[in-house]
């Protein structure tokens, strides 16, 4: 950890001294606490203010097809062999983003750890485990498992998988490492704290996963391990299929860049991210940023031309992402509303959005490719997301759509 002298001149680069104000009167706990936090924040996202009025501007969209369902059941054997060969070889591994809590559903742990069976004790991690175990059973080869989790959740989530001992999956193949952290700031650019002894801060968005891997000197058992394809996929789906043959061979067998899992839309209208052109590289629009032209263009079949949803199931070259990484991602400013500590030293939960919080996101990361595969799959048997109680993508629906099929809940 940090001390008091290397915080002070983090801090002082970039004009935050206020964070160490009342450092000399904190308990030593307290000082930990504070000088921890300062060590795992990202302060370089600071710099992003100076330009907040063009950020990221959207270029120009255009539709992109996929390989379809038909295409892969033609090619099923090819694919799945070509996939397996990459398996076996060690050149596949996957990283479960997992840093969100369960506070949507009613559940004040990780995600992850919320109780999808009604009947069996069935978790959401489990549920990944066990479709993960699939592929292990196929290829006859355990796959790295590298599991990103926020500093909020890091300690629960690691003793949940100890308890459960790792639902199977072998132990010495599953890595945990933190998700880098970025501060929050009033609209005046100064960091707000939550008390004393504590910056407000918050997870760097999910695009912040290659650089907080990296961070945490994952990448170098990556390479040494000669892992070439990284699947990466969200905790909250969990029909999904991870280090799929499949798509991991169509991916090898295209050529392309990376590949990305989609989903033919169910309505127009629907809310989901669509895998599209953006000024001739891959991207993703984001269904509000969608004109109604877009949302009802149909092609030349008399389809939706902008069809294929995102589901969050990607793979990615290494030595791509490298090269991302060292250029760096786009950092999105988000207006929120934010707790912070008054002056009289009270904590304060607005009503209104107060400040600034800086995301980094994976669509950002698949448009800095040259080339991405739409692999489509599906949807009722790769598409179950957790992410409300009741209703549309939720507990309830994620629960049928687990018992169609046949996993006993």
């Amino acid at each position: 950890m940090i001390d008091r002298e290397k915080a002070m001149n983090i801090v002082s680069e970039y004009g935050q001294e206020h964070i160490m104000k009342y450092f000399n009167e904190l308990s030593k706990e307290e000082k930990d606490e504070l000088l921890k936090q300062i060590e795992i924040t990202d302060f370089s996202v600071l710099s992003n203010l100076d330009d907040k009025a063009g950020n990221n501007p959207r270029g120009a969209f255009e539709p992109l097809g996929a390989v379809t369902i038909d295409d892969i059941a033609a090619n099923k054997d090819e694919y799945i062999n070509l996939g397996i060969d990459a398996i076996k070889a060690g050149k596949a591994a996957a990283v479960l983003l997992a840093g969100g809590q369960g506070t949507r559903l009613g559940f004040d742990k990780p995600k992850g750890m919320f109780k999808i069976g009604v009947e069996q004790d069935l978790y959401i991690f489990q549920c990944l485990i066990n479709n993960l175990m699939d592929v292990v059973k196929l290829t006859e080869t355990w796959i790295p498992l590298y599991i990103m989790t926020s500093e909020k959740n890091n300690n629960d989530t690691v003793e949940f998988f100890k308890e459960k001992n790792y639902f199977g999956y072998d132990p010495g193949y599953i890595h945990f490492f933190i998700q880098d952290m970025a501060p929050s700031v009033d609209f005046d650019g100064k960091i707000i704290m939550e008390s004393r002894s504590r910056i407000s801060i918050s997870p760097n968005g999910n695009g912040g996963w290659f650089s907080s891997l990296v961070r945490a000197g994952l990448l170098e058992d990556i390479k040494s391990k000669g892992v070439e394809w990284i699947n990466v996929f969200a905790v909250d789906n969990v029909l999904q299929r991870i280090a799929d043959p499949s798509f991991i061979g169509a991916v090898i067998k295209s050529g392309l860049q990376s590949g990305s899992k989609v989903v033919s839309k169910a309505a127009p209208e629907e809310k989901v991210g669509v895998l599209c052109l953006e000024d001739g590289k891959p991207s993703i629009v984001e269904y509000y940023e969608m004109t109604e032209d877009m949302i009802t263009l149909l092609n030349e079949n008399g389809e939706l031309a902008y069809k294929y949803g995102v589901i969050l199931n990607y793979l990615f070259n290494v030595t791509k992402l490298e090269e991302i990484c060292d250029r760096k991602l786009p950092v999105h400013i988000v207006d929120k509303k934010i707790p912070y500590m008054n002056e009289n030293g009270d904590y304060v939960i607005p009503t209104l959005p107060n400040g600034h919080k800086f995301e980094t996101l994976v669509l950002d990361m698949v448009h800095m490719q040259d080339s991405c595969l739409a692999y489509e799959v599906i949807r009722e048997k790769e598409f179950a997301p957790v992410k409300n109680a009741t209703g549309v993508d939720s507990v309830e629906s994620a629960r049928e759509l687990l018992k169609a099929n046949g996993v006993k809940i």
